[in-house]
């Protein structure tokens, strides 16, 4: 576990080469090729361009320069090092055409990644204790997620202490390099690095984007290609929306009804889909391997349909209704004093919690407009216990607020104005809030009149308005200690491809993500729109199909 490995201080040296033709010339003044994240010979991509915003920025005198001889270096027995190797030769190979190996050997020139244990020998010097102090003191301000990139002349060093910390340098790095370093194919460099320090830690734990798999079904390879996206800006949290009335996603034994027939249809009468196990797994396995952790969510006691189609019992009335491929929200409600209903929450929690490692499970609890309040109350207490009894966090929608959350629950708020005195109460009561306001986070909002795909409930949402608002204010009367940090869902009613992920996404998913990564101090919408520009070549490069806000002043061509 990350704690366990809490006093591990995880490096990243790139070196090359410092003989004859190996020297670079001090760093260029930034231009526009520069801020456009497009390295134009000597000129490489400035340090203060990152998305997220780095909660440090020093800047230094000369560049670094990758070239054919860099290699990468691992301190032998070091998995995490070699993981995170592995993945930045698998970036970088294609572009650079370099060979970039990943060799545990020691000594020489090259990339070297080491893991520098917090112990204590006995016969160390007063010197090296003292050095080992420092390493340990930086190492701890860095946290859990934080890294520390240094760029010299002659070599960039990445130090993290965790794994997971030194994944986000990697992510930094790459948005260093000129864009082109994205293709698939070789590009002609050359591959400069700015000069200086970024020292940078997140300013909130849960950093999420959610994706609705219920409404239109995606596959294990496109909830991969979402993953690799949200991963490129620091996002650390996965929110699967495996159940609604259009559909059931996941395979669960003790009900085997609920995927092969609730997860036959979609919105629109498609064929939908459901999740195996071994899908799930996978789904989970990749997610972590770009350290993030899947949240499964099944919404109860409403957007039930799926699961009332398919076991008369869970209804009333016993009678099952047929499936359904509309849009409407608030027709459907398990059965509350029913008996069965437990034993059907029970083992599907039961299952679902054995397939996830991560902590949290969110149960959904918005939209029971069939539900009485006292039946919402009644189930809300009965479901809560059985969460805890499979050893994961309750997480639920804001309308949990509404009846009595669990010790150590946590409320996602997806209303407007953050005004409901509920949210507040409970927030002073120990509640953590993950913050969603469906008009500023919810990438399925359209952002004019003219977006072809989405919704307007909300309002519509453009670029601006989904990045200058605050987290930590944004709940009148919540302490802001109770944030535990952002999501951004993503409701599937219009979305059925990649490309129509991407479009609702970007560019709006990088500004969430600098609000829930970046310092309060850093965030300026002037500031932003710029280095949010610089990240259209880069996203050109990827294959990622964005809307081109009027509000961002997009590099030309």
């Amino acid at each position: 576990m990350r704690r366990r490995r809490a006093r591990l201080l995880c490096s990243l040296l790139l070196t090359v080469a410092t003989g004859a033709g190996a020297g670079t010339a001090a760093t260029a003044a930034p231009s526009s090729s520069a801020t456009s994240g497009v390295a134009a010979g000597d000129v490489p991509v400035p340090l203060d361009r990152v998305v997220p915003a780095p909660a440090s920025v020093r800047p230094g005198k000369s560049p670094y320069t990758l070239r054919p001889t860099t290699q990468i270096r691992v301190a032998p027995g070091s998995r995490a090092a070699r993981t995170a190797g592995d993945y930045l030769a698998g970036v970088l190979r294609p572009s650079t055409g370099y060979r970039l190996p990943v060799t545990a050997r020691g000594g020489g020139d090259g990339i070297r990644l080491r893991i520098v244990r917090d112990v204590r020998q006995r016969d160390a010097s007063r010197r090296d204790a003292a050095q080992r102090g420092a390493q340990r003191l930086g190492a701890e301000r860095l946290g859990a997620e934080g890294y520390r990139l240094e760029v010299t002349r002659r070599a960039v060093t990445i130090s993290a202490r965790t794994s997971a910390g030194l994944f986000h340098g990697i992510q930094t790095l790459r948005q260093l390099l000129p864009a082109s370093v994205e293709r698939a194919t070789r590009q002609p460099g050359p591959w400069r690095i700015s000069g200086g320090t970024i020292t940078d830690v997140p300013r909130y734990a849960w950093r999420g984007a959610m994706l609705d798999v219920s409404r239109h079904f995606f596959t294990v390879d496109q909830v991969k290609a979402y993953v690799d996206q949200l991963a490129l800006y620091k996002i650390n949290k996965l929110h699967l929306h495996l159940s609604d009335d259009q559909g059931w996603r996941i395979a669960i034994d003790s009900w085997p009804r609920l995927a092969t027939y609730g997860g036959s249809t979609q919105v629109g009468g498609g064929p939908g889909g459901f999740y195996t196990k071994a899908d799930y797994r996978e789904i989970v396995r990749y997610a972590a391997s770009r350290h993030l952790t899947v949240v499964p969510e099944i919404d109860m006691p409403g957007h039930t349909n799926a699961a009332l189609a398919s076991y008369a019992d869970l209804n009333c009335d016993g009678v099952a209704p047929p499936l359904y491929t509309g849009t409407e929200v608030g027709f459907s409600s398990l059965c509350a004093p029913k008996e069965v209903t437990y034993d059907f929450v029970d083992d599907v929690i039961r299952e679902l919690a054995a397939l996830t490692p991560g902590r949290y499970l969110h149960i959904g609890g918005d939209e029971a407009h069939s539900t009485s309040h006292a039946d919402y109350v009644a189930f809300m207490d009965r479901v809560q216990p059985i969460v805890a009894k499979y050893g994961k966090t309750v997480v639920g929608w804001h309308q949990l607020t509404g009846a009595r959350p669990a010790k150590g629950a946590i409320a996602q708020y997806w209303g407007t104005n953050g005004s409901e005195k509920e949210v507040a109460d409970a927030a002073k009561n120990g509640t953590r809030l993950i913050l969603s306001p469906a008009n500023r986070a919810y990438l399925d909002m359209k952002y004019d009149p003219s977006t072809p795909l989405g919704l307007s409930w909300a309002g519509y949402v453009e670029a601006k308005q989904s990045y200058d608002w605050d987290p930590g204010s944004y709940i009148a009367g919540a302490p802001p200690s109770s944030v535990l940090g952002v999501e951004a869902p993503l409701w599937s009613e219009t979305l059925s491809t990649s490309a129509h992920i991407a479009y609702m996404a970007f560019p709006r998913l990088p500004g969430i993500a600098e609000l829930g990564w970046s310092p309060r101090s850093t965030h300026n919408w002037d500031d932003y729109r710029v280095r949010l520009a610089a990240q259209a070549p880069r996203w050109d490069a990827l294959g990622i199909d964005y809307y081109r806000s009027p509000q961002i002043p997009w590099p030309a061509g």
